[in-house]
């Protein structure tokens, strides 16, 4: 089980020591032919030790926390509330979020930062002028996939708040009768609460996409 549980751990260890034309899906499990320390890009002294321990908050099961997350939540007076649903949520989100925009960060060329060091731009200027608009495809991607997995998520949402402030997809469990299911009532449940992501990937679908390939090649 031990292993099983780390098999994400040696994907994610390989694919960081891969140069960036050996990364794929179809190949995500075999060894590199040639190790690359092109990934580790040292920010600042001990940045990938903070990035590593940020990455393995994905790998912890929601089921192992939670009941000292409800301890927690009872003794700063959350429990029971929309607030502490968003707490848990934005801090289950960081790892992912982090990655998401580590990797879009990682493949916009470091040229084009040092060229705006020469003409004089300080740290906020860099990030005001040049990144930040060069990230509006990392938010795309973070906003639509923190709402998806929000808006389905079940464990939290029953466990945290009360009947009057449950989400969505608690109210369409307990549209299921005890003895009796009344089908239509719970099909036209299940479309309207999947309405809202399925117009999100409508109306911005095709920018999500383009924020996943923005964020998988380098240059």
């Amino acid at each position: 089980m031990a292993a099983v549980f780390l098999m994400p751990v040696y994907v994610m260890v390989i694919t960081s020591l891969k140069p960036i034309d050996e990364v794929s899906l179809d190949r995500m499990w075999q060894l590199p032919t040639s190790i690359s320390f092109e990934s580790y890009k040292w920010r600042f002294k001990g940045s990938e030790w903070v990035f590593t321990f940020l990455l393995f908050g994905m790998f912890i099961p929601y089921q192992s926390i939670l009941i000292p997350l409800i301890e927690f939540l009872r003794q700063i007076g959350l429990y029971n509330s929309i607030g502490g649903l968003i707490l848990v949520h934005v801090v289950y989100g960081i790892p992912i979020t982090t990655l998401i925009f580590r990797n879009f960060y990682a493949a916009i060329p470091t040229e084009l930062i040092e060229a705006a060091k020469i003409d004089g731009a300080d740290f906020l200027g860099i990030y005001r002028h040049i990144m930040l608009p060069l990230s509006v495809s990392g938010f795309v991607v973070v906003c639509i996939w923190q709402f998806t997995n929000i808006w389905n998520e079940f464990l939290f949402a029953v466990s945290i708040t009360s009947s009057g402030s449950q989400p969505i997809m608690v109210a369409l469990q307990n549209l299921s009768g005890s003895q009796i299911v009344h089908w239509n009532v719970q099909m036209a449940g299940a479309l309207i609460a999947a309405l809202p992501t399925l117009l999100v990937y409508i109306l911005v679908g095709k920018y999500f996409v383009r924020g996943l390939l923005a964020g998988s090649v380098k240059g």
